[in-house]
């Protein structure tokens, strides 16, 4: 079965703030029926551009009602210069790189050393890619990047935060 790639979707929400108990991040709501129109539904790792003028990489989370939101982090609300209440319009379009986030130069180079290390990402689930790069990148120094990475894809990391 082949995928469409995804239409670009225009839309215009109003700035909102999440209760404080969700984390208090300001969002713009997305509608159930625009992410049923996405290829991967829920899933879709999207690029957000809001008022034409600027554009990120992002995804989408539940907003509990059954529609969905994507939290607008405070420096770009700072660089677009606008507020909670105000209306913005924006544009979602399907993020050519399916983990949304670039992948390091070092993790290349380990992944292209290592098959067995290879097959391990392959195996991870996007996020999981995902939150191996920025575990990895977390620390500067090459060394414990390398050492980061193998611990997580060895399994001898945890990434789940512990019950106290």
């Amino acid at each position: 079965m082949t995928v469409l790639p995804m239409q670009i979707i225009h839309l215009q929400q109003v700035l909102r703030k999440l209760e404080p108990r969700k984390g208090g991040y300001l969002y713009l709501k997305v509608d159930k029926k625009e992410v049923d129109k996405m290829p991967k539904k829920r899933a879709t790792r999207l690029v957000i551009t809001i008022n034409g003028s600027l554009s990120y990489s992002c995804g989408l989370n539940h907003l509990g009602d059954g529609n969905f939101f994507i939290i607008i982090a405070n420096k770009y609300v700072k660089k677009l210069g606008v507020h909670e209440g105000e209306k913005l319009s924006f544009q979602l379009s399907e993020d050519p790189n399916p983990l949304g986030v670039p992948m390091p130069e070092v993790l290349e180079v380990l992944l292209t050393q290592d098959e067995e290390l290879n097959t391990k990402f392959e195996k991870l689930t996007d996020g999981k890619k995902r939150s191996l790069i920025y575990y990895m990148t977390s620390v500067k120094d090459i060394d414990k990047q390398v050492q980061k990475a193998i611990g997580f894809l060895n399994g001898e990391v945890n990434m789940k935060k512990k019950s106290t």
